[in-house]
């Protein structure tokens, strides 16, 4: 039968045995890839796959996670080094069951990915990559996991061989996965609710697929297949296109043999033991890996590992698989045997014919440009000639590399240019006042004069620029800046910078290198082109919403920003870009190119960009803050379609405003909805309850309501709420969003308490209610005209938290807004404003007693004396001393999933146990509008005293980022990891999986002694040993007991029960009155920053360079509370000098002297 390729054998199996498939498509000009595989196949068998083909490099994750429900998903794509970009979001598809059929040249560019995946198979030819293909395709759908298929791009089959009928493929993985799940995942299990089992388990579940791939093909499948010497003294690891590599090739070398794996995830350490003869004396590790990011891949990193344990340990070689045939397979290895001989381990060497791609590695070739770009490319060349600089233009591949093309690279060579630009400024400066001694010519200095006032002209600079080179050349001065001038003499001339990048920057504009450009301030303009067209905008990644960069830009304020159309209107796309040039700063222009390959006509490009413009889907404009300077309209908009529908707009906004004005009763009908009227019912009734449940209590009723960010407002409040009722007033406490004006109408006093927030804003839980006052206010209405309405207000703000002159009016605007809105919509005060000053002897205190007594004497309760003592604020302390050392009822807590929070008090306590809980405030608001709570998740903190952590610490911190938080985890910069977005059920076993470990989280926050610092130095490793062994002690020694910690993460009871009364005998049942931070530190280096902690131990050696005590500081700490002046900074101070052996002890006496004497009242 006639030869099939791997790509025929790869798309038969991956469309036939797949729900969803997804094609990355390869870089343009290269052939379809897999694509046109597939249309023939769909032209051969009923096929019912949704087939999904996404463009070159685009990240096929979002359309994977949109799938999951699906029972198997296949990607197909070519690797190339942008494969990894994929890197860091495939890690949130391991587990699903996915597989990822990647075609190869180099499998460097795919084994960055191996951890990722659960299974990695790599085939060595057209038959391998069938049989791998349906081994991937089932254990990704009965284990429900990722697994990645890498086959050769190209393979010269040398065996005929009969493929799989297509008919099979899909029965097979459906009776896989019907088989799995009547076993329930009994063999071997690592489905989606179980842990990443070891290599061995996951081998042997390997195995038991690969026997049914094999009753199905007629071919044993193995993980890996030795041939040659039964006892070799070499051995060839092979991984790659080693099928050529025949038996017989291998037994004509005596003493040879050679171990072919198409495994390599899992690959355990008992299995390479048990494949690697004990007589092997050399181990070569043969890899298809030309280009190499580290010296030894990971596969070779395993080998050795797994020998470490032979007390022979054999010599080990890397070297790189390159072309070998059947035909010269004995003579290219006799040669690079050969060559072996004379080399040591650290030579890579090639087996067979280098490559196209060796381990030379050749010029890269710059990358090809999409000829629709052009249309943009020409314009710059045309209106900026020889000034035009594209930062990031194509053809400095060659030159600086692949890395060249990509915005950020371009960001930091603007940087050094403007920098560069700097020091040639400071040299014509220095040259400019250099005395008469150095012979500047009076010509020259009139030119470096001229120079200095024009250099950002790019007309002028350009001319004036030839004149100093010409002038230094015929008459160079002595002057040592001149060298300097010289040297950036390339720099005189103002270029056009322009940064073209693709509209890639507008899914993460937060994070991504957009950000920094803009807000860079540098002089560069970006280009970024948006190739979606109109009529397929809603396909284009689903989960990834792009964001509006040029929206984004605007709200930077100093940032010029334009979008444009060149195939909609020419002279519109001129002028944005001239203007951008002529913008001194960043300049954004979004650039409409609507095309899905280079074979779409210019006319199709048309046909979209005028449907694209028409529909307003992407409208022209321009924003020019030169012009917001110079007090003119900085937003021009160009897009008449869009301009017509919003006069359109304003015209029946006005007309619907003049009828309001004639039959007010209609106003609430035009601008309610349904919602917002059954919503505003539920509340009367429930005021009405209210009400009724209140009538007998006697006083004039008193309502007050408080708009808090940080809590302090709330205090207030609720100190207001009891006195009030202390003094016989029907009193009522509730947020300001929980009240309406109109339920205000029937209230007869009301007092009102706010702080300030931000830039004179409201806070939070009040911006509904100021944002109704203003309306009402704006329309000029009396709300409160003829009501009962008496109202006071209580500001809390900072007089000196806005320094500026012209900042003054921000300080509590939001109560005297409050104040004089209300007044205006006729509301009669009942007492005058008050104003509480963070900057007052005793803070808002000061001012409160001065407005209190004022509203007493309104409600005619001033004479009433009151003699019941008021009861103290709950306080951390109240809440240490009632939490039976520290639990509380976070274990209730945790059973509880009707909410994704504990209680208030229980998150103070949780702080002792590492663990802060925290919520999504960018969806804060959207999850409110919708009757949701906050989005909650929490923060762990691991305790890791000196900051070590050993190699399968790290890989346990990954996967519990990856299995129980938001796939990443931080490194504190007190030595210690740090894990976010850990939800309220997984907070158990992310601890779990923490200690088992070894490592735990306790008093990683809280009011005890927090993770002890030690300094690194690896070029001091046995001074820094036995540092590092004293803060390990010193971390142990203040280790609170905690039995609460054991009982609530680790299900660990006590044996005695109640009947052994639990203490702790250092910090007692009321702990620290604060948190309490150590360091140890070693001279020369303060990397610790020693005087910022409460101790701290400065490390002396003695002249062996062994520790011989160390110089004891305390005192230190940089917590500062804003506005608060009995707070500030403040460095250590010096002690004394102690040993190694006394250092527990003062440590120890320190923390207790803070124990005992520190503010528990603040």
């Amino acid at each position: 039968m006639a030869s099939i390729t791997t790509l025929d054998a790869v798309s038969r199996v991956a469309l036939l045995a797949s729900d969803v498939l997804v094609d990355v498509k390869p870089p343009q000009p290269t052939s379809a890839g897999l694509s046109f595989h597939y249309a023939d196949l769909q032209n051969v068998a009923p096929i019912s796959t949704s087939f999904i083909s996404l463009p070159n490099n685009a990240d096929p994750v979002p359309i994977l996670e949109q799938n999951k429900t699906a029972t198997l998903t296949s990607v197909t794509l070519i690797a190339s080094s942008a494969t990894l970009q994929l890197v860091p979001s495939v890690p949130s598809i391991s587990d699903q069951p996915i597989v990822i059929h990647a075609a190869y040249t180099d499998l460097g560019d795919l084994l960055p990915l191996r951890t990722s995946a659960s299974f990695f198979l790599v085939s060595s030819n057209s038959r391998d990559a069938q049989d791998n293909a349906l081994l991937a395709s089932h254990l990704a759908t009965t284990e429900r996991k990722l697994v990645i298929h890498a086959f050769p791009l190209e393979a010269k089959e040398e065996e005929s061989w009969t493929p799989i009928e297509l008919e099979k493929v899909k029965p097979f993985v459906t009776n896989a996965l019907q088989s799995s799940n009547s076993l329930n995942h009994q063999n071997g299990d690592i489905g989606p609710s179980g842990d990443k089992q070891d290599g061995d388990n996951m081998l042997k579940v390997f195995e038991e697929a690969a026997s049914s791939v094999s009753s199905l093909v007629g071919r044993e499948i193995k993980p890996a297949v030795a041939t040659g010497a039964i006892e070799p003294r070499t051995l060839l690891i092979t991984v790659g296109q080693a099928s050529a590599i025949k038996e017989e090739a291998v037994a004509g070398v005596p003493g040879l043999g050679h171990l072919h794996i198409s495994l390599i995830q899992p690959l355990s350490p008992s299995f390479l033991l048990q494949e690697i003869p004990e007589s092997v004396n050399k181990v070569v590790i043969v890899e298809q890996v030309y280009k190499r990011a580290t010296k030894w891949t990971p596969l070779f990193i395993d080998v050795a590992a797994a020998l470490q344990s032979r007390e022979q340990r054999p010599q080990l070689f890397g070297a790189v698989l390159g072309q070998v045939t059947s035909s010269n397979a004995e003579a290219a290895i006799g040669q690079f045997l050969s060559a072996l001989e004379t080399q040591d381990s650290g030579t890579l060497l090639t087996l067979g014919d280098a490559p196209g791609r060796a381990s030379t590695p050749t010029t890269p070739q710059p990358p090809h440009v999409p000829r629709h770009e052009s249309s943009y490319t020409k314009i710059l060349d045309q209106l900026f000639g020889e000034r035009l600089e594209v930062v990031n233009d194509p053809n400095l591949v060659p030159t600086f590399g692949e890395a060249a093309t990509r915005p950020e690279y371009a960001l930091g060579r603007v940087r050094v240019q403007d920098e560069e630009r700097q020091l040639l400024e400071d040299a014509v400066k220095e040259l400019i006042e250099a005395d008469s001694s150095y012979n500047v010519d009076g010509e020259l200095h009139a030119a470096l004069r001229k120079w200095l006032t024009a250099k950002d002209d790019a007309k002028s600079s350009n001319t004036i620029a030839a004149t100093i080179v010409r002038l230094l050349e015929s008459h160079p001065p002595l002057h040592p800046s001149v060298e300097r001038i010289f040297a950036l003499k390339h720099r005189l001339q103002a270029n056009s910078r322009w940064i073209i990048g693709s509209d890639a920057w507008s899914y993460d504009l937060g994070s991504s290198g957009f950000h920094h450009l803009i807000s860079s301030r540098h002089n560069v303009n970006i280009l970024l082109l948006d190739n979606t067209p109109y009529t397929t905008r809603n396909a284009a990644d689903p989960l990834k919403r792009k964001k509006d960069a040029g929206l984004y830009a605007m709200n930077h304020g100093d940032v010029y920003v334009a979008s444009i159309a060149v195939y909609f209107s020419y002279s519109q796309a001129l002028h944005a870009l001239m203007d951008a040039e002529k913008y001194n700063g960043p300049s954004v222009v979004l650039a409409y190119l609507p095309y899905t390959s280079e074979d779409d006509p210019a006319l199709s490009v048309l046909k979209e960009t005028k449907l694209a413009v028409d529909s307003g889907y992407w409208p022209l404009y321009k924003w020019n803050p030169a012009k917001e300077a110079a007090g003119q309209e900085p937003f021009e908009l160009e897009s008449e379609a869009v301009k017509a529908d919003l006069q359109e707009f304003l015209d029946r906004r006005n007309h619907l405003s003049q009828l309001a004005n004639v039959t007010p009763e209609m106003a609430s009908n035009l601008v309610d909805s349904l919602g917002t009227k059954l919503l505003a019912e539920r509340k009367k009734k429930a005021k009405q309850a209210y009400d009724e449940l209140l009538s007998n209590i006697g006083g004039p009723p008193l309502l007050i309501l408080f708009a808090s960010d940080g809590g302090k407002a709330e205090k207030f409040a609720k100190r207001l709420s009891h006195r009030a009722s202390a003094r016989g007033l029907a009193t009522r406490l509730a947020t300001m969003d929980s009240s309406s004006l109109e339920e205000l109408k029937s209230e007869s006093h009301v007092a009102f308490v706010t702080s300030t927030a931000g830039q004179g804003e409201p806070p939070q839980n009040g911006r509904d209610f100021f944002r109704a006052l203003n309306a009402a206010a704006t329309k000029g209405e009396r709300l409160f005209e003829g009501t009962e309405l008496k109202f006071t207000v209580f500001a809390m703000g900072d007089s000196h938290y806005w320094p500026r002159p012209e900042d003054a009016s921000y300080y509590n605007k939001p109560g005297k807004d409050l104040d004089a809105k209300l007044e205006s919509l006729g509301a009669e005060r009942a007492a005058a404003l008050g104003l509480g000053d963070d900057q007052d002897a005793d803070g808002p205190d000061t001012g409160y007693k001065v407005w209190e007594p004022l509203l007493w004497k309104a409600l005619g309760v001033d004479a009433i004396e009151v003699l019941e003592k008021e009861p103290e604020p709950i306080t951390n302390e109240n809440i240490k001393i009632a939490s039976n050392f520290l639990r509380g009822t976070i274990a209730e807590g945790l059973k509880d999933t009707s909410t994704g929070s504990l209680a208030a008090s229980d998150g103070q306590l949780t702080k002792f146990h590492g663990i802060y809980e925290q919520d999504d405030r960018d969806i804060r608001d959207e999850r409110k509008d919708a009757g949701l709570e906050p989005a909650y998740s929490f923060m762990i903190r691991v305790r890791m005293p000196g900051g070590v952590c050993q190699p399968d610490q790290w890989l346990a911190m990954d996967r519990i980022a990856d299995e129980h938080g938001n796939s990443t985890f931080k490194l504190t910069t007190r030595q210690t990891f740090q894990f976010h977005g850990v939800i309220k059920k997984h907070l158990k076993p992310a601890i779990q999986a923490i200690n088992k470990a070894l490592l735990d989280t306790i008093a990683a926050c809280g009011d005890v002694n927090r993770n002890v610092l030690c300094s690194s130095l690896p070029n001091l490793s046995h001074l820094h040993t036995q540092v590092y062994e004293f803060s390990k002690l010193l971390s142990e020694h203040l280790l609170p007991r905690m039995a609460a910690y054991y009982e609530i993460w680790l299900d660990k009871k006590m044996v005695a029960g109640d009947a052994v009364k639990e203490f702790e005998p250092l910090y007692g049942p009321y702990y620290l009155p604060r948190k309490f931070k150590i360091a140890v530190a070693v001279p020369p280096n303060n990397d610790v920053d020693i005087f910022a902690n409460d101790v701290g131990f400065i490390a002396i050696a003695d002249k062996n360079g062994n520790l011989e005590g160390f110089n004891v500081t305390a005192g230190g700490g940089m917590g500062v509370t804003h506005s608060n002046k009995k707070t500030y900074p403040r460095a250590a101070d010096v002690l004394g000098f102690c040993t190694p052996e006394q250092g527990l002890i003062v440590a120890e006496k320190i923390m207790l002297t803070q124990r005992d004497n520190g503010n528990r009242t603040e």
